[in-house]
C-alpha cells in the first residue's frame, strides 16, 4: 500500500516495493519503472486533472456510454450485486453505474489511500443510504474482499482502460486476478480504448497545457520525496510517442543533459537522449479485447462503442470453466 502523502518536516515512510521497483528500473536497461507509482496523491490528483483536458477522449467517450446504456446494463446485471472498482480513484464515473444497477454496497479499491478516503466521503454524502467499504490495496493480485459482502453476487468495475497500462502477459494476469477475487459468476464491467490515428492518440498523453508532463515528472519528485533522491527533476522531460508494432502509446522521460544522481543512496547515471519508460497504454480492436478477456477468465457478454468507434465498454462474466472444446 501507498503511504499518505508526507507533509514537510515530517518523515516518509516509503513503501518497500516501491523502493525495490524504482532501484530495479533504474538499474536494467532499458530503464523503466512500473506506472503505478505515479498515483501518490498529487499524481492522482494529476490524473483527474488530465481527464478534463480538451485532448482527452477516453474519458467523455466512457462516460457518454455509461450513461447510455445504463437502462441495458440494468437488466443484464440485476440489481443487488456488490460493485467493486479496481483503481477507483476519484470515482466520476461510479455514481452513472451506481445510479443504474443499485447495488447492495460498493467496494472502491485503490492505492493511493488519500485519495481513497476523500472520494468515498464524497460518495457517501451523495448515496447515504449505500454501504460503501473503502479498501486501501494493490489490486493487482488477489484479494480477500471485505466479509460484509463475501455471499453476495459480485460485480467488478474497471473503467479508463487502465487495462491498457499492462503488457499483455501482465493484463491477463490481472484479469484473473479480479476472477479470483470477485469468484465465478460474478459480472465485469471494463472500458478499452480502441486503436486509431496516431494523431488523435499523442495529443491525448502529450497536451498542450502540459498537464500530463507535470503527471510523468511527478514520479521523479515522489522519488525524491520518498526514496531520499537527488534527480534533477529538471534534466527530465515528458515524451510521448505511438509504437505501431505493439499498439501503444508510450510515456517516457527523457534525459536533456548528462546527469548523475542518487536513489537511495545508490548512484545512477543518465546520458542526454536516454530515456525511462514510465508507462503503457496499449490499444485493442474488437477482437483483440475478446481474446484478451477470454485469456483472464472472462466471456463477453454484450459490447458497446461510441459512433465514432473510439472506445468500448464490455460486460463479461466469470462463467464455470469447462474442458476443451
Amino acid at each position: 500500500m501507498l503511504k499518505p502523502e508526507i507533509e514537510d518536516g515530517q518523515t516518509s515512510l516509503a513503501d518497500p516495493q516501491f523502493r525495490a521497483d524504482v532501484l530495479a528500473g533504474l538499474t536494467r536497461r532499458p530503464r523503466a519503472i512500473p506506472a503505478r507509482w505515479f498515483y501518490d496523491h498529487r499524481g492522482s490528483q494529476l490524473f483527474e486533472a488530465i481527464t478534463d483536458l480538451p485532448e482527452y477522449y477516453p474519458t467523455r467517450t466512457e462516460t457518454q456510454l455509461l450513461r447510455e446504456i445504463g437502462p441495458e446494463l440494468r437488466e443484464l446485471v440485476g440489481e443487488g450485486r456488490a460493485m467493486v472498482e479496481f483503481g477507483s480513484g476519484s470515482s466520476t464515473k461510479t455514481p452513472i453505474l451506481l445510479d443504474s444497477i443499485m447495488p447492495s454496497a460498493y467496494v472502491p479499491i485503490d492505492i493511493s489511500g488519500d485519495f481513497l478516503r476523500e472520494s468515498s466521503r464524497t460518495l457517501a454524502e451523495r448515496f447515504p443510504d449505500l454501504l460503501i467499504l473503502p479498501f486501501e490495496a494493490d489490486f493487482t493480485r488477489p484479494l480477500t474482499l471485505p466479509r460484509t459482502i463475501e455471499k453476495a453476487p459480485k460485480l467488478g468495475f474497471f473503467p479508463g482502460s487502465t487495462i491498457g497500462n499492462l503488457i499483455p502477459l501482465a493484463a491477463i494476469d490481472l484479469l484473473r486476478a479480479m476472477r479470483a477475487s470477485l469468484e465465478e459468476g460474478a459480472m465485469l464491467v471494463i472500458g478499452m480504448d480502441r486503436i486509431k490515428d496516431a494523431q488523435v492518440l499523442v495529443p491525448a498523453y502529450d497536451d498542450a497545457q502540459g498537464v500530463t508532463a507535470a503527471f510523468n515528472l511527478n514520479l521523479l519528485e515522489r522519488i525524491n520525496r520518498e526514496l531520499d533522491g537527488t534527480i534533477p527533476v529538471d534534466a527530465f522531460a515528458h515524451k510521448a510517442i505511438w509504437n505501431d508494432d505493439r499498439a501503444r502509446i508510450e510515456m517516457h522521460l527523457a534525459a536533456t543533459r548528462d546527469t548523475a544522481f542518487e536513489v537511495d543512496g545508490r548512484p545512477f547515471e543518465i546520458a542526454a537522449g536516454e530515456t525511462i519508460h514510465t508507462e503503457n497504454s496499449h490499444k485493442y480492436g474488437p477482437r483483440d479485447a475478446r481474446i484478451l478477456l477470454r485469456a483472464g477468465g472472462w466471456t463477453p457478454i454484450r459490447e458497446w462503442t461510441d459512433a465514432d468507434g473510439k472506445f468500448a465498454v464490455i460486460l463479461a462474466e466469470a462463467q464455470a470453466e469447462r474442458p476443451a472444446p
